[in-house]
């Protein structure tokens, strides 16, 4: 008969119970870039331009496990800035950037963090810090100790919000993103080899969809859980970057339904931007519509096309021409759909809903700027070249 003594607590080197804390305070833990979304608190990601995570259905920002489609029209590349702010916001993140139908080149066009967000900062905390020094004798007076506990805890809200990571930066366009600011890791899938360049090619070698996704899998499946993983494809089925048995309907579409696969598969770790010249596959075939239908949210941009906006500036730059270009429009921009996930509808922001007509402006730090499309007044525009004439004929009317 064995005996045991009483009060003795009976260790166990497995215990579920602390198991299932770790494992939970793993879960708990912030990824960088990543926020719950305002509407239902599924996780997002930021786009990279703030007005456009302001416009997709409320979450602010690009819900996890959805793809994006962007339409263009024209030869101009409004889309391809979208790309390049996408992957920025990615690469600073730490999360993990595959880009499908270009080369290394790109990886030196993306834009680098702008400055003037720190200054700013610095500036507004400024004043904070100093507040009522000059009554400091009157704030004593309160209920002893008062002062000092405010003064405590909002020090406290400081620190915190100072230790909040950042959710969308601010990129300059005249800048170019440098090592020191790059903390994940962008890979290249090109789609054509160099010119040039012979490479045995067989006759039942696969496409370069099908190598992407079994890539694009194999990294999905042995990387950590905590890894965010964007797919970047610019210029989808444009005869620069594809052969002519890539842009055949079959393959394209196989590629958007293995894409969606693992949207669906890996919800809380994949997203996906896509570009599409549509002046080469107009919206009227059926083969840009099962593009549509297979994407979560699909826009369109439609530049202006004003020799005015192309045409260089002869000014030198200044703040208030940039203010100037900032609010020039530069073209418009339809929503078709947007990444909607519950009975409630979604819809979108209360700034930016998509049923007004939306226009868009290309700024050197704001990158592409969305914003309601109004119609100047009439009268304004037929006073403003009266106040020219009238200056340009007292210049003549100066001169002796």
């Amino acid at each position: 008969m064995s005996f045991r003594k009483r009060n003795a607590v009976i260790s166990s080197s497995n215990n579920p119970s602390q198991a299932a804390q770790s494992s939970r305070a793993a879960e708990n833990v912030p990824i960088p870039g990543v926020r719950p979304s305002p509407l239902d608190g599924r996780p997002t990601t930021s786009t990279g331009t703030a007005s456009l995570d302001g416009l997709l259905a409320g979450h602010a920002g690009l819900p996890l496990g959805t793809s994006l489609l962007i339409e263009e029209h024209g030869t101009t590349d409004f889309s391809g800035v979208l790309l390049r702010y996408y992957a920025a916001e990615g690469i600073v993140q730490g999360h993990q950037v595959h880009v499908l139908g270009l080369r290394e080149g790109w990886r030196q066009d993306l834009p680098g963090l702008a400055t003037h967000d720190q200054s700013s900062s610095a500036k507004a905390e400024a004043p904070s810090n100093d507040k009522m020094k000059i009554a400091w004798r009157y704030e004593s007076l309160a209920s002893g100790g008062a002062p000092r506990e405010r003064e405590a805890v909002q020090r406290q809200n400081g620190s915190t919000a100072a230790s909040t990571p950042t959710f969308c930066h601010s990129f300059d366009l005249t800048k170019r993103l440098g090592p020191a600011d790059a903390h994940g890791q962008i890979g290249f899938h090109p789609s054509m080899s160099i010119p040039g360049v012979s490479s045995p090619q067989m006759k039942d070698s696969p496409t370069p969809f099908r190598v992407f996704i079994r890539d694009l899998t194999s990294k999905l499946a042995n990387s950590p859980p905590s890894w965010i993983h964007r797919v970047i494809v610019p210029g989808l089925l444009s005869p620069t970057s594809y052969c002519s048995s890539s842009s055949r309907p079959e393959e394209v579409l196989q590629f958007l339904h293995a894409l969606r696969a693992l949207l669906r598969q890996y919800p809380a770790r994949l997203t996906v931007a896509i570009a599409l010249p549509v002046s080469l596959y107009p919206r009227s075939t059926g083969l840009t519509r099962w593009m549509e239908i297979l994407c979560d949210g699909v826009i369109e941009l439609i530049p202006l096309q004003s020799t005015a906006i192309h045409a260089p500036a002869p000014a030198p730059p200044s703040s208030k021409s940039d203010s100037k270009s900032d609010e020039q429009m530069q073209g418009i921009l339809k929503v078709h759909s947007l990444p909607i996930f519950h009975e409630r509808g979604g819809g979108s922001s209360e700034n930016n809903s998509a049923g007004q007509d939306l226009s868009f402006s290309l700024s050197r730090s704001k990158g592409l700027v969305i914003k309601p499309y109004y119609l100047p007044p009439v009268g304004d525009d037929e006073q403003e070249k009266r106040n020219g004439q009238s200056s340009e004929s007292r210049k003549e009317s100066m001169e002796f």
